[in-house]
């Protein structure tokens, strides 16, 4: 975690401003094997009783709510606020990771004169001092502004690529993982360049093979008859109103469909229901990286539109959760 600022004094600073005494600690998996270490310095430093979260963390969506309840204050590890909530401070763990080397390498790749930017909350602070690179090797660059569930221009979310709208040829990703650039490829049609400062590598995301795994989901889909449509109890990944349009889509079309909630979806909890199909509508992220992992097809609300024959096989997209 040496490129990653954790920010210990702001979190100390606001413990005793506040007088907090219970302070909770929610990290995604990729900080978790330092919530210790957090959790002692903090105690050690404010006298303050720590809480951690022993839950997945899978975004700025995915807050501990009953941890919430239980606490001063909540500090929220790892991602930007999407809105303000009660008693949670969200510490975005910026990197200070040098990127001017994958930078330079990712110009040579690039093959357009107007270059999109987009990063995730670790490296977003960096997307000024990346367009001016850019400008001074004789790009054109645009930064995006994103809609209401994204905090700064050019931020792209595992379900929001609203900022990378924007008039170019092609994009460079400034961050780590497939997961962000392949949405912004889908979301946009255009070539997307991965400049991972951490990792210093460079390369395109292959959206062509994510394409063909989808395609083979949806094909596999379209002999079912019944459907579970999940519908998520985590409050920023709700949506309720979209699951019934789907219900009733399902209906007209005379397939059987039943709406589940839940909050951790897994593969071992949907075995339990004996669907031959599976539509999600909370975290996109679990239709994509894990898909291997499930047994029965599970479709996007797009796919599932495909399936039903009211979309185009053409037109299949990535989903998004619009603010």
């Amino acid at each position: 975690m040496s490129k990653f600022d954790l920010d210990i004094d702001k979190v100390v600073s606001i413990i005793e401003e506040r007088c907090a005494k219970k302070i909770g600690l929610q990290l995604p998996s990729g900080l978790s094997r330092s919530a210790l270490k957090i959790a002692k310095k903090i105690e050690d430093l404010t006298g303050a009783t720590v809480l951690i979260s022993g839950n997945h963390c899978y975004g700025a969506c995915d807050v501990d709510e009953f941890l919430q309840r239980e606490v001063d204050i909540l500090f929220h590890f790892g991602h930007a606020e999407i809105k303000p909530i009660d008693n949670v401070i969200f510490i975005e763990v910026r990197s200070y990771a040098n990127i001017i080397s994958v930078l330079e390498h990712a110009i040579k790749m690039s093959r357009g004169s107007r270059i999109g930017l987009v990063s995730n909350t670790q490296h977003v602070h960096k997307l000024d001092d990346a367009r001016e690179y850019l400008l001074q090797h004789g790009k054109d660059c645009f930064i995006g502004k994103g809609d209401s569930r994204v905090k700064y221009d050019g931020q792209i979310l595992g379900c929001n690529f609203s900022a990378a709208r924007v008039d170019a040829d092609e994009f460079i990703y400034i961050g780590s993982g497939n997961f962000h650039p392949l949405g912004v490829a889908l979301a946009t049609s255009k070539r997307v360049i991965i400049a991972d400062p951490i990792s210093n590598e460079v390369r395109e995301i292959d959206s062509e093979t994510y394409l063909r795994q989808r395609y083979a989901i949806i094909a596999k889909a379209l002999h079912a008859k019944t459907f579970g449509i999940i519908v998520s109890t985590k409050s920023a990944q709700t949506r309720m109103e979209l699951a019934m349009k789907l219900k009733e889509k399902a209906f007209r079309n005379g397939l059987e469909t039943h709406l589940i909630s839940m909050d951790e979806i897994t593969p071992d909890k949907l075995s339990l229901f004996k669907l031959d199909a599976f539509v999600n509508t909370a975290c996109p992220r679990i239709t994509i990286d894990d898909a291997a992992l499930f047994k029965t097809p599970m479709l996007t609300p797009a796919e599932f539109e495909i399936v039903l024959g009211e979309r185009d096989w053409s037109r299949i997209k990535f989903d998004e959760i619009i603010g």
